[in-house]
């Protein structure tokens, strides 16, 4: 309480805090509303569930932190905020199917939120919800530019290998005695691996690690992506080669391939649970060494 500030005033003051402070949470609830809104209805049903995961994971973030951020301002933090959300705004009224600033709608919307609420000296505290914002304003599309489905194709067809198949390949054809496919850069894993990524980067956001982990998470994330394609190129090719043309559509663009990611999202969560329990492990050890 300051000096001189009787208890009324003061209960004022902090009442008006809380209001304001839950006032801002209720206008960027209405911006994270109005962006799921507009990626339904112009973007594929992939961003829709990544914005939505991002979208709550950032507002989980803020939420848990709301009391240890002082709401700060000054002018040009004020009007570079409202500068920010008002261009998120009209944006919003002129976008077309498969814009690209539908992904960078978040992190903007954030970021002026960040201005208004606490300024621009105290931006920093909010480097957890602008980093893991970044990731889907980062067009990772660009990486289709580097084809790996060679590397594929010689991965799957040494699963084969492995397997007993009569397998031979040339270039990204995967050739069976009765049958053979074509590795595309669009059937390489990278959407997988950049799936899995983003869980990464998830984790990376909201769980404390070391730095062994933050390179390893994220290198654990495209491996295990690449792999999981592997095998799914590998079954592709045997249902090919086996006449099951229904099957290898099921796989390839159906149902199955959602099987697929399933497997690859289950066994990263086992791959992040060993992180997280190793991570109390490590805490509570060190707790009952300072103990003693």
């Amino acid at each position: 309480m300051y000096p001189g500030m009787n208890n009324k005033v003061a209960a004022a003051i902090t009442v008006n805090f809380s209001t304001l402070r839950y006032g801002l949470f209720g206008v960027l609830g209405g911006f994270a509303g109005l962006h799921l809104h507009l990626t339904g209805q112009l973007a594929e049903s992939d961003l829709f569930s990544s914005s939505l995961l991002f979208w709550l994971a950032a507002l989980l973030l803020l939420w848990q932190n709301r009391h240890e951020r002082s709401l700060h301002n000054d002018w040009l933090s004020l009007l570079l905020g409202a500068a920010c959300l008002t261009l998120v705004l009209y944006k919003s009224l002129h976008l077309f199917e498969g814009d690209f600033f539908l992904r960078l709608f978040p992190l903007l919307t954030v970021f002026g939120w960040c201005l208004i609420a606490s300024g621009w000296k105290h931006l920093r505290f909010y480097a957890k919800e602008l980093f893991l914002l970044l990731f889907m304003a980062i067009p990772w599309e660009f990486v289709y530019l580097f084809d790996i489905s060679l590397i594929t194709a010689k991965f799957s067809a040494f699963i084969l290998w492995i397997l007993g198949f009569d397998v031979t390949r040339q270039g990204v054809w995967i050739l069976l005695p009765t049958g053979s496919i074509e590795v595309y850069n669009g059937c390489s894993g990278v959407r997988m691996m950049f799936q899995l990524l983003g869980i990464s980067w998830l984790v990376l956001s909201l769980v404390p690690t070391s730095w062994k982990q933050k390179i390893g998470l994220p290198l654990s994330a495209i491996a295990l992506g690449f792999i999981i394609n592997g095998f799914r190129v590998a079954l592709m090719a045997v249902l090919v080669a086996l006449s099951y043309t229904e099957a290898f559509d099921y796989w390839h663009v159906g149902n199955g391939s959602l099987i697929f990611s399933a497997i690859a999202v289950l066994l990263f969560g086992g791959v992040v649970i060993k992180v997280a329990t190793a991570k109390t492990a490590a805490s509570t050890r060190s707790a009952i060494k300072i103990h003693r």
